[in-house]
């Protein structure tokens, strides 16, 4: 077992994100040595927005995913059609065993939906 939480983040889920995502996983960061983050998300943005806080770096990793899911979209649909999503990479990424959990404040039913259709 590894000495290691390794949680993956959608950085761009939620109705104030990228900004309090990455903020919230940089507290995360701080206060918990045991964790390690794969935040998943438009990669220059994530960036742009790391740059902003002091945080343990060896322990953060930027998984990039070009598209969104939006609130609004059918969930199902868009499991389907939006491969290169940060749910859908998220999810791939708990599925392949590199991470022990997603978080998202993104689509519920794109989640649900894609740990069903993903994760299984």
């Amino acid at each position: 077992m590894s000495e290691y939480v390794n949680v993956a983040v959608d950085a761009m889920g939620g109705d104030n994100a990228p900004g309090e995502i990455i903020k919230g996983t940089v507290d995360a960061l701080n206060a918990y040595r045991q964790l390690r983050v794969m935040l998943v998300g438009r990669e220059e943005i994530v960036k742009e927005e790391l740059a902003k806080y002091t945080y343990p770096d060896k322990r953060v990793k930027i998984v990039h995913a070009a598209e969104i899911i939006e609130m609004a979209e059918p969930p199902v649909n868009a499991i389907r059609k939006k491969k290169d999503s940060s749910i859908v990479k998220g999810l791939q990424l708990v599925k392949e065993g590199k991470c022990d959990a997603f978080i998202s404040a993104g689509s519920t039913g794109a989640i649900l939906a894609g740990g069903q259709l993903i994760v299984g």
